[in-house]
């Protein structure tokens, strides 16, 4: 009885208590399904946004729950008690964490202002190097060579020089030493030809340094689609060797001392690849789809958001547009429509990321 009496008691405070935080947890649920959780797949651009309204949505709750109890008569005095020990609470966290939390976030807005990478660019930060596959308020995620996801503090960004492949291209190159008593316009020859097999633009060959025993080449050409970077790095030496063993250039120090009894005709070269069985050459692997497949798909994912701007624009367009400019922008839109049509198929076929 007692138990009862005190429950009917207290009643008519628990209850107003508990139906508004009720609707306040109901209300917020439903802004965040709404604007934050309601597509299945986001682009991860868009992890600012996410995460802002995350924090608002979690912040007017409980301004709304207080602001709730200070309006009623009989929990007045608890909200008074509850608003002051919340900003103790927030206080002592500000100033805890302010210096990486707040810092962070600083630092991704800072980021998102400058603009000087997006996702899928090649960036070096320090000893990292990989491909831009994720941007949030507090990180940003690297996917490496090896296909592992290092996550970079955005404050570490700030702080750190950034650099930067440009997607309209980059200067590959790669060096080799030779000794003097190979004619240098000979090697600048055979290098410019090696850098042209690579499938590189504009080659150009310097020296680095006149060695005590070799002089060191630098052959540099124009890479105009940086996706496949590594494997044109890897083709430009290829190439470069398999140029210098063609003129008969041995690619071998001055110093080198070989314990063979070789005569003086004789020269240190590779044999050539062998073929396929049916003759053709084979085929050049392109190991960054693998290294970087997340990445590749946070490219697509933002590829596909900015052709559908262009979309909703060209549409606009359209609408306002007289009858002899109509054929050119419903061509325009059957392209872009047939981009993105691609890139959701490319998408819908690539399979879920567990860690994501």
């Amino acid at each position: 009885m007692e138990f009862l009496q005190y429950v009917e008691r207290s009643l008519p405070i628990t209850l107003p208590i508990l139906v508004g935080a009720a609707c306040c947890a109901l209300i917020a649920v439903l802004i965040r399904w709404f604007v934050v959780d309601r597509k299945q797949k986001v682009d991860s651009a868009q992890n600012v946004r996410r995460q802002i309204v995350r924090i608002l949505l979690t912040l007017i709750v409980l301004a709304s729950a207080v602001t709730g109890l200070s309006l009623i008569e009989q929990t007045r005095a608890s909200a008074t008690v509850l608003v002051g020990l919340l900003g103790v609470a927030i206080s002592a966290a500000i100033t805890i964490s302010s210096a990486t939390f707040i810092s962070n976030a600083m630092a991704g807005l800072m980021l998102r202002a400058v603009r000087n990478f997006r996702l899928g660019d090649y960036v070096r930060v320090g000893d990292r190097f990989g491909r831009v596959s994720e941007r949030g308020l507090f990180h940003v995620e690297l996917q490496t060579e090896d296909r592992d996801l290092a996550t970079l503090p955005n404050l570490y960004l700030v702080s750190q020089p950034v650099t930067v492949v440009r997607a309209s291209g980059t200067i590959v190159s790669t060096t080799v030493s030779l000794g003097y008593d190979v004619p240098h316009t000979r090697v600048e020859e055979a290098l410019e030809r090696a850098a042209l097999a690579a499938e590189l633009k504009e080659p150009f060959v310097y020296i680095l340094e006149l060695g005590d025993f070799s002089i060191t080449y630098r052959i540099a050409a124009f890479l105009p689609k940086v996706k496949h970077l590594l494997s044109a790095r890897s083709r430009l030496c290829t190439c470069v060797l398999d140029a210098l063993h063609e003129d008969g250039i041995e690619i071998v120090s001055p110093v080198f001392m070989n314990q063979r009894q070789l005569s003086e005709k004789t020269v240190v070269l590779s044999q050539p690849a062998a073929a396929n069985k049916d003759g053709t050459e084979r085929a050049v692997a392109t190991p960054e789809d693998l290294m970087f497949d997340k990445a590749e798909l946070a490219e697509q994912h933002a590829m596909s958001e900015q052709l559908k701007l262009e979309i909703a624009e060209l549409e606009t367009r359209l609408g306002a547009s007289d009858e002899a400019a109509r054929p050119g922008i419903e061509a325009a839109l059957q392209q872009l429509r047939g981009q993105v049509e691609r890139i959701e198929i490319r998408l819908a076929a690539a399979p879920e990321d567990e860690e994501s």
